[in-house]
């Protein structure tokens, strides 16, 4: 059957999480240089989490029925790009499943009971949300089908009297690029033409760069929301913007998407890449300090083929080359290289130190946070993208560093070896 839904509430309150924040607790001090600004901007006025979607109420049910082999529920909203179906309860009988797909297949999670009250080995991720039951991961485009596989039962009905079946209580829904525009105004900061590009342009001409974006990943937190992460280091380790994750349990509500890109040069062609949930929140850093938030995820072993990154664990110099991957405009992954300030010329750093802060006019949007900024000398990340402006600023990663050097492998594996960790 076909799901009329009914608005329940909109993901604007993400937008306004950041500004109750107060300014930067230190700026720059001492004797003023050329690099050294005043200070950055105010955290308040320019991070905060891209407006991505809406949540949906629903009150569909998939019930056991004596004949047929399967029942389904089909959720449809036109343009969206993407649905994230919420299961008040889901209770099966043995052997039976739950899937919830797109309509080519080209995502299938599969759940054979509720993960929540207990989690069936090969069974899918899955988001929690504050309230009973769970969200299945989501399925890029605008329809989902929720299909109950099962068998038919003669005791249907006294099945469903006792709680079998599933029951959707909502779901979400992502914007198009018009809806998302209209809920997130203003700039993030693009500095003058946007100069970025899938990452596919650059395989050839720049195939480091290429390679290393392939440890960042779109985040969807909360169903509605969408910032940047990465991996770092050897073992289960990501890192993002804490006012992208303030939480535990944003993190619990939170599915990260690896290899969200096209396949082909400006080709709109995206794969569907690899879904996984947030697991330990390990340690954190408020907006007002250095807005970071260091994580692990469920199903580690299935993101380590698109590889890592590591810590450039110095300060930043004058000039220098960077670039940074990310999935500004909750688009398909894009490298950012070049700034068309400079009529095409490289990206690089233009202020090295503004409090915890260093600037670049790399081009940046919403669902750039948490992205990561790379040396081009080393390859390796020097910032943390935070904040818009042009320039625009990450927090150096030399100050994330001493904080959690202690808790991550930041040693690359030397030349001609590879670490299975």
């Amino acid at each position: 059957m076909s799901l009329r839904p009914r608005v329940l509430i909109t993901a604007a309150a993400l937008a306004a999480a950041a500004s109750a924040l107060p300014g930067p607790a230190a700026q720059a001090a001492g004797a003023r240089s050329p690099d050294v600004a005043e200070a950055a901007p105010a955290p308040a006025a320019a991070a905060r989490v891209s407006v991505a979607g809406e949540e949906k109420a629903s009150d569909a049910e998939l019930r056991y029925a004596a004949a047929g082999r399967a029942r389904r529920i089909v959720i449809r909203e036109p343009g969206s790009t993407y649905v994230k179906v919420h299961f008040a309860s889901l209770r099966l009988v043995p052997g039976d499943r739950v899937t919830v797909a797109d309509p080519a297949g080209r995502e299938v999670h599969t759940y054979h009971g509720d993960p929540t009250v207990r989690r069936i080995p090969g069974d899918s991720a899955h988001t929690v949300h504050g309230r009973p039951g769970f969200a299945a991961m989501s399925v890029d485009g605008d329809t989902a089908v929720v299909t109950l596989h099962a068998a038919p039962r003669q005791n249907a009905a006294a099945l469903t009297r006792q709680g079998f079946g599933a029951r959707i209580d909502s779901y979400y829904r992502g914007f198009d690029q018009g809806e998302w525009a209209a809920a997130n105004p203003g700039t993030f900061s693009v500095c003058g033409p946007d100069a970025r590009r899938d990452v596919s342009c650059y395989q050839t001409s720049h195939p480091t760069e290429y390679a290393r974006a392939g440890a960042v990943a779109r985040q969807l937190l909360k169903g509605a929301g969408y910032c940047t992460a990465w991996r770092v280091g050897n073992t289960n380790r990501m890192l993002t913007n804490q006012h992208c994750m303030e939480s535990a349990a944003d993190l619990r509500a939170s599915e990260f998407q690896f290899d969200y890109q096209c396949a082909t040069c400006g080709g709109n062609d995206p794969r569907p890449g690899t879904k996984v949930s947030g697991a330990e929140l390990i340690k954190l850093s408020p907006l007002r300090d250095l807005d970071y938030a260091l994580f692990s995820v469920n199903d580690f072993a299935s993101i380590q083929k698109f590889g890592t990154l590591y810590l450039d664990a110095r300060e930043p110099v004058a000039q220098e080359r960077i670039y940074i991957a990310g999935h500004g405009d909750v688009l398909p992954k894009r490298l950012s290289l070049y700034e068309d300030r400079d009529g095409g010329g490289y990206c690089k750093i233009d202020t090295v130190q503004s409090g915890v802060n260093t600037g670049y006019r790399c081009d940046t949007s919403g669902g750039n946070s948490g992205s990561p900024v790379l040396a081009a000398s080393s390859h390796k990340v020097i910032a943390l993208h935070h904040l818009g402006g042009c320039p625009n600023w990450g927090t150096r990663i030399s100050r994330v560093n001493a904080e959690i050097s202690g808790l991550i492998d930041n040693r690359p594996p030397a030349p001609g070896t590879a670490r299975t960790s």
